[in-house]
């Protein structure tokens, strides 16, 4: 069974948890099965079982237990690659489709909401983008025009974001924008997928995805799902073993919630145009009184690549204190992971012409839309009707303009295999604290090295199983990450997200145990 996505806990977690979902316990036949329980797999499975079609879910944790959980649930258009970078590299139309189905899918997530009566804190607000300090002028008229040529007649000019005591400047005003919580949306999503005759298996270990007529899951624990279709919805495609992932890169994004007083804050979404950006948004827990949460994440850096997460907190603090004066105590800190995509759009269709094998993919820091547009398109594409979003975000795409940025990120990926001639983080595991982990050189290759609290040293492989790069410690999640395609693993070395399907490497002074005895 999939452990938890990391060891911080997201202001969402808070609620109760989602109801466990048994795993799979025998073969079964469907005409969809979607492998992957967040916001992508669980629209995608929900508007199909509306349409009468017999839907099973794989996931091999909880419910919405991955990154959907991590998200701070901004449902937006204002991209953030922003309109005339999208708008230079799809073309006019292709930035207008792409405008069309963002704004498409909050309303599909309002329709939601309303036919499912689900008490998620579903807002209309309205969206500012303001410019970073030094930043020119220039970058937002840009935008400003790209947007309206995309389609978004209501964007406007504002004198100034409703900020009070901070001077952003003149900013860009988007109407009709949305936030909600999204676990509760989920289960109200869950429950409609039951009441349709679907079904949802947790503790669900997938180990391949074959292709074919039917297609067929295979999982850990024997039994298989045949079907017409299957949809990887697992934030990073298992299906293929390269694929999209050379156009894609992972990046952990970092979030804090601070203590405000009500009504203190606009009720608004805010964004900045720096690099890293920001993003702010307000949330009200169930029962609070006098308080609410203001939420503000970025500081982004990629997946593997680096280990300095208080570092990354401690500067979204001084962000947003520079910035919102009511802000009191911090009161939790989390990160999630992002797949940018080298044109900014996320991947969403078939993996291959024919296969009977669908991936969604890419969300582009736009995981709560995109994982919706991927839900409408999909089902559109499987229901055999036209969608004219189809050409836009197909998997097979390589958008000329673009082939520069992804010439950089495979220069950068193929760069990371230097690791297996440098030395380790420590010279000996004697090094490593209790709770602590460390990658250690052994003779002619590399070993992760786990200490846990009780002081017992559990030794896996240093090599994703993915692609063969070595993995690098995250000390806030307690996790191995991988700096090639942003693989994760938890610190036993038991797989939590892909590319990767299975786990590090076991080694005979590990004394970890096997799957089977996990800690939870």
């Amino acid at each position: 069974m999939k452990t938890d996505s990391g060891a911080t806990r997201s202001v969402w977690m808070d609620v109760a948890p989602l109801p466990s979902r048994p795993a799979l316990a025998q073969d079964l036949r469907a005409d969809v099965c979607v492998v992957g329980a967040g916001i992508a797999g669980l629209t995608t499975a929900y508007l199909l079982a509306r349409e009468g079609r017999r839907v099973a879910v794989l996931d091999d944790g909880p419910t919405a237990g991955g990154e959907t959980s991590r998200t701070t649930a901004h449902l937006t258009h204002v991209i953030d690659d922003r309109y005339h970078w999208i708008e230079q590299v799809h073309g006019q139309e292709g930035a207008r489709l792409a405008a069309e189905s963002h704004t498409a899918a909050i309303d599909q997530i309002e329709a939601i909401v309303r036919s499912e009566r689900i008490a998620c804190g579903f807002e209309r607000l309205d969206a500012y983008l303001f410019p970073r300090p030094g930043d020119s002028p220039d970058e937002l008229t840009r935008e400003y025009e790209a947007a309206r040529r995309a389609g978004i007649l209501g964007v406007s000019w504002a004198s100034q974001a409703p900020i009070d005591g901070f001077q952003t400047g003149r900013c860009l005003r988007f109407p009709r924008q949305a936030q909600f919580h999204p676990l509760e949306y989920l289960r109200g999503v869950a429950k409609g997928i039951e009441r349709d005759g679907g079904r949802i298996h947790g503790s669900t270990h997938v180990t391949s995805v074959k292709a074919g007529r039917p297609a067929r899951v295979e999982t850990e624990g024997g039994p298989a799902v045949e079907a017409d279709a299957i949809v990887v919805a697992t934030n990073s495609p298992i299906s293929e073993l390269i694929g999209v992932h050379p156009k894609q890169a992972a990046y952990r994004t970092y979030v804090i919630a601070a203590r405000v007083p009500a009504d203190s804050v606009a009720r608004a979404l805010f964004y900045d145009t720096g690099w890293p950006y920001h993003y702010v948004r307000l949330y009200r827990p169930e029962g609070e009184n006098g308080t609410e949460l203001l939420i503000v994440g970025g500081e982004d850096h990629k997946t593997g690549q680096a280990d300095d997460a208080g570092e990354r907190w401690d500067a979204l603090e001084s962000w947003m204190r520079e910035r919102f004066a009511p802000a009191g105590e911090v009161v939790t800190r989390w990160s999630g992971q992002v797949l940018e995509t080298v044109d900014g759009l996320a991947f969403i269709g078939p993996e291959h012409e024919g296969s009977g094998v669908y991936v969604a993919t890419g969300d582009s820091g736009m995981g709560m839309t995109h994982g919706t547009i991927a839900g409408m398109l999909l089902r559109d594409l499987l229901l055999g009707q036209e969608n004219p979003w189809a050409h836009l975000y197909q998997p097979g795409r390589v958008s000329l303009r673009a082939v520069g940025d992804l010439a950089k990120e495979n220069l950068n990926f193929v760069a990371k295999y230097i690791d297996y001639v440098t030395a380790g983080d420590v010279a000996s595991v004697d090094e490593i604290p209790p709770g602590e982990g460390a990658v250690v050189r052994r003779g002619l290759g590399k070993i992760a090295a786990y200490r846990d609290p009780g002081g017992e040293l559990h030794e896996m492989s240093a090599v994703c199983t993915h692609l063969g790069c070595i993995v690098h410690w995250n000390s806030a999640e307690k996790s191995w990450d991988c700096p090639c395609h942003g693989s994760r693993f938890d610190r036993h070395g038991h797989v939590v997200s892909g590319p990767a399907r299975t786990d590090l490497e076991a080694r005979e002074a590990s004394r970890a145990g096997n799957r089977s005895g996990r800690e939870r």
